[in-house]
């Protein structure tokens, strides 16, 4: 029998997915229009939430309908098979390829900031190769290489916060306590806004449910992984941006990307930069490996649900799934070289919500139409956490339909052509099956 992942890689792929890019770009479009240090960790605290009640409804879901594919089996289970075609179609392009391809870019950006004669397309590729020919081969090695490369992600973090704060020739004078002004700014747009690039952050927490079919003791683990990976990943989200504000002014943070870059020039002088490149250099690592661990079981699913795409279904004497794995990967390398991947990734968070919500929505359809399914999981407090989540994202969503419209445009565009890619799909494979 060919070994399944285990609880602890489960863990390792959420929490690698999870933290990218992310959580080191992100403050300092946050402090544009905020500089409450309050209301900056209650963004991520809410982000969090927001997270965990999805985990949650995930973990019944996951529990309930074990099968790898994530939301496009759950979609395609609950609403109709064209509904979750089409949110394959999304995993498949920007849940996976496109950010994937902007991190490994991220990863030959800073390396290259240490030695100007790398060519960063080069790294980013030479990155994606490797790990390729590595989730390719066997799943121990697969597993291993992921563990080891979370864990280092977890330690560095952990590490770098406590070694920065300690050797910062001095900190920041700010108050984390509640100002009067605090409350109302939570009513405003660039609150609702920033919550956005924040959701953006915490994307990834769902990633274990798209490998179900492959984790031992599926009804079990699965919830315990999504719990376990995001709760650790709201710790450490709030430890960096406390540790961020801390080390630099808000001043300098406002509206730059290289956040990590200026807490730890703060912190370790001009040299840090090269330390803080480096290692963020070795965080990234990771989170391209649990993309394209992921990514491919969607493509997996599709294949072996569509003959038209049988081939993607196909899996190697390792019972892996190869050829998807290449085809992503392939994707990915497309969007490296071109680097067209950032316009889809303006409106990625706003489209994988979408996704997200549809499928919590899901959920509690599937409560009222079969409640005798069997369900090893139950979300405990049934249905708070779901609607604290639908609640906290259409507030977000519509914030972004109101004022960042273009991006809700292309997000519209991309969706109907899944489903005109669909509906070709399904003629051409009736033409088929008649001749």
């Amino acid at each position: 029998m060919n070994q399944l992942f285990r609880t602890p890689t489960a863990t390792a792929v959420i929490i690698a997915n999870m933290v990218g890019t992310g959580v080191f770009t992100s403050l300092g479009f946050q402090l544009l229009e905020i500089q409450s240090p309050f209301a900056i960790l209650l963004l991520w605290l809410i982000g969090g939430v927001i997270a965990l009640c999805g985990a949650l409804c995930y973990a019944e879901l996951a529990a309930s309908l074990p099968r790898s594919g994530g939301e496009y089996h759950f979609i395609s289970r609950i609403f109709h098979p064209s509904a979750g075609f089409v949110s394959g179609w999304i995993s498949a392009t920007v849940g996976f390829a496109a950010p994937s391809a902007l991190v490994a870019l991220t990863f030959g950006n800073y390396l290259a900031a240490i030695w100007p004669t790398l060519n960063p397309q080069m790294l980013a590729l030479a990155l994606l190769a490797i790990i390729t020919v590595v989730h390719s081969l066997r799943r121990s090695s697969s597993s291993r290489f992921q563990t080891l490369f979370t864990l280092l992600k977890v330690g560095l973090i952990i590490g770098f916060c406590a070694s920065a704060l300690y050797l910062a020739p001095s900190l920041e004078h700010i108050s984390f306590a509640p100002q009067t002004n605090d409350v109302q700014l939570m009513g405003t747009a660039a609150f609702a806004v920033s919550l956005i690039y924040v959701n953006y952050a915490y994307t990834g927490w769902n990633a274990v449910t798209y490998l179900s079919s492959e984790i031992e003791h599926p009804q079990r683990n699965i919830p315990l992984s999504l719990l376990l990976g995001t709760g650790t990943v709201v710790l450490l989200y709030i430890l960096l941006n406390s540790s961020f504000l801390l080390l630099a002014p808000m001043s300098e943070l406002a509206g730059k990307v290289e956040i990590g870059y200026i807490a730890a020039k703060a912190a370790y002088g001009e040299n840090g930069a090269s330390i803080m490149a480096f290692i963020l250099a070795l965080l990234l690592i990771s989170t391209v490996s649990a993309m394209l661990l992921a990514g491919p079981r969607v493509l997996q699913v599709i294949g072996q649900d569509y003959p038209l795409f049988h081939r993607l279904g196909k899996t190697n004497p390792q019972d892996i799934p190869s050829t998807a794995i290449i085809v992503q990967a392939v994707v990915t390398a497309l969007f490296i070289v071109s680097a067209s991947f950032e316009s889809i990734l303006i409106f990625a968070g706003f489209t994988l919500s979408l996704n997200s919500v549809l499928t919590v929505f899901g959920l509690l359809i599937l409560r009222r139409r079969e409640p005798e399914l069997e369900r090893p999981f139950r979300m405990p407090w049934f249905p708070l956490p779901a609607i604290i989540y639908l609640a906290l994202m259409l507030w977000s969503l519509s914030y972004i339909a109101l004022h960042k419209t273009q991006q809700v445009y292309f997000s519209a565009i991309l969706i109907l052509l899944g489903f005109v890619f669909y509906y070709v799909t399904c003629l051409i494979q009736k033409r088929m099956t008649k001749s």
